[in-house]
C-alpha cells in the first residue's frame, strides 16, 4: 500500500471523527438548551393554590376510642319448670314494672294438691296444740310431743314447696325495663330455659370499650365521657368511667373500661356502636392543619408555604416554599403541628402536587378541604 493512500484515508477518518464529535457536543448543547427553556418556561407558569393563614387554635389533649352499648340490666326471660302456657301478660315493646306478671303455665293439679298439703299441715297443728296440752297434764311424753312438732314442721314444709312449685309456673320481671319480641305463644310447650322474651333496663347504659396501655394513667374513674352514635350525628352522650379493668389484655396490650351513660330520653339502645372522646390533661394553644395540607414522607414530613419572591424578570410575586414540620396528634380533619410553622405563615391547603420549591403561585380560596375538629359524615 502506498503512503499516499494511507495518509489519505487517515483524513477520512479523522474527519469523521471530528463530524461525530460535532454531534454529540451538538446534541448535548441543544438539548442542555432546551431543558433551561423548559425550566426557565415552567418556572414562569403560575400554579394556583388553596392557602390556610397558620394560627394557635385551642386544643384539648383526647383519648379516643369505639365501643359498644350495654344495659344497665339485662336478661332473656324463661321458665325454670316445662309447661303449657296458659296465659301471656304483656305486649312486644312494652314497659314493665320489677314484680310485674308476664305468663303463667297451666297449673293442672297443683292448686288440689296444694289444698291438701294445707290440710295436712293443719291437722298436724291441731295434733300439736292438743298434745301440748295433754303433756302440761301428764298424759303424753315428751317423746310424743316433739314428734308431734316433727310432723307439722314437716307439714308446713310441703306447702311452702308446693307454693314455691307453683310460683315458678308464674314469670315475673326481675326488674323493672323495656321487653323485647315475644318468642312463645299460648298452648305452647316451654322446654325448661327456653327463652320467652329479652328484658333490658334502658337508663342508665354502660359503654364497654378498651384503651392502650399507655393511656391507663391518665384515666381514672369518674372521669368525663362524650359518647357519639350513628344514629344520631351531631349530638353527644355525657357519662362517666364507672369501672376500669384490672388487668391487661396480653394479646392486644389494652385495657377494659366501662363508663355509664345517662339515658333519659331511651334514644339509646343496648348494642350499638359508640365512638367515644375523653378529654385529658391541660388544654393548650397550637397550630393545626387540615391533614390534607401535610406531604407524608418516610424522610420527614413537609408543607409547603406561600412567600414573596421574584419572577424570572425580576418582578415582586409570590413562590412557593417547601419546609419541614413535626406533627402531633389529630382530630377529625386536623392534625397538630408541634414546629416548623410560625403563626402568620401562609401554608398551601390544596394543589400542592404540582408544586416544587421556587414556583410561582396564585392564590384561590374559592374551595377550601375540609378542616373540622369534629366532622360529622352522612350515614349514608
Amino acid at each position: 500500500m502506498s503512503k499516499p493512500n494511507v495518509k489519505f484515508r487517515m483524513a477520512v477518518m479523522l474527519a469523521g471523527l471530528a463530524v461525530l464529535f460535532g454531534l454529540v457536543f451538538g446534541y448535548g448543547a441543544l438539548r442542555g438548551y432546551f431543558i433551561a427553556q423548559f425550566l426557565k418556561s415552567y418556572a414562569n407558569q403560575v400554579q394556583t393554590v388553596a392557602t390556610i393563614t397558620a394560627a394557635p387554635s385551642p386544643w384539648q389533649p383526647q383519648l379516643q376510642s369505639v365501643g359498644s352499648l350495654t344495659a344497665f340490666n339485662g336478661a332473656a326471660l324463661s321458665a325454670e319448670i316445662g309447661g303449657i302456657v296458659d296465659t301471656i301478660d304483656f305486649d312486644s315493646g312494652a314497659d314493665v314494672k320489677k314484680g310485674q306478671l308476664l305468663l303463667t303455665l297451666r297449673p293442672n293439679n297443683d292448686p288440689a294438691v296444694l289444698a291438701q298439703l294445707q290440710a295436712n299441715a293443719q291437722l298436724a297443728a291441731l295434733t300439736y296444740a292438743r298434745d301440748q296440752k295433754q303433756f302440761a297434764a301428764n298424759a303424753v311424753s315428751r317423746a310424743q310431743l316433739d314428734s308431734d312438732r316433727a310432723n307439722l314442721d314437716a307439714a308446713r314444709a310441703q306447702v311452702a314447696a308446693q307454693q314455691a312449685l307453683m310460683a315458678e309456673k308464674q314469670i315475673r320481671a326481675p326488674f323493672s325495663g323495656r321487653l323485647g319480641i315475644r318468642q312463645v305463644d299460648v298452648g305452647q310447650y316451654l322446654s325448661p330455659g327456653t327463652a320467652i322474651v329479652t328484658l333490658e333496663q334502658l337508663n342508665p347504659l354502660y359503654v364497654d370499650f378498651y384503651l392502650p396501655q399507655q393511656a391507663l394513667a391518665q384515666v381514672q374513674v369518674g372521669q368525663r365521657v362524650d359518647v357519639s352514635v350513628d344514629a344520631y350525628p351531631g349530638q353527644d352522650f355525657t357519662g362517666t368511667i364507672s369501672a376500669i379493668g384490672a388487668s391487661i389484655d396480653q394479646a392486644t396490650r389494652s385495657v377494659a373500661v366501662r363508663a355509664t351513660i345517662t339515658n333519659d330520653k331511651l334514644q339509646l339502645r343496648p348494642g350499638m356502636f359508640a365512638s367515644l372522646n375523653i378529654s385529658v390533661g391541660t388544654p393548650a394553644e397550637y397550630i393545626t392543619l387540615p391533614q390534607t395540607a401535610i406531604a407524608y414522607n418516610s424522610y420527614g414530613d413537609t408543607v409547603f408555604l406561600v412567600r414573596h419572591g421574584k419572577d424570572a424578570n425580576g418582578k415582586p410575586t409570590l413562590v412557593a416554599d417547601q419546609v419541614f414540620v413535626q406533627l402531633g396528634a389529630t382530630r377529625g380533619d386536623q392534625v397538630q403541628v408541634l414546629s416548623g410553622l410560625q403563626p402568620g405563615d401562609v401554608v398551601v391547603t390544596a394543589g400542592q402536587m404540582k408544586l416544587r420549591k421556587g414556583v410561582l403561585v396564585a392564590i384561590n380560596n374559592t374551595i377550601q378541604p375540609a378542616n373540622d375538629a369534629n366532622p360529622a359524615p352522612p350515614n349514608e
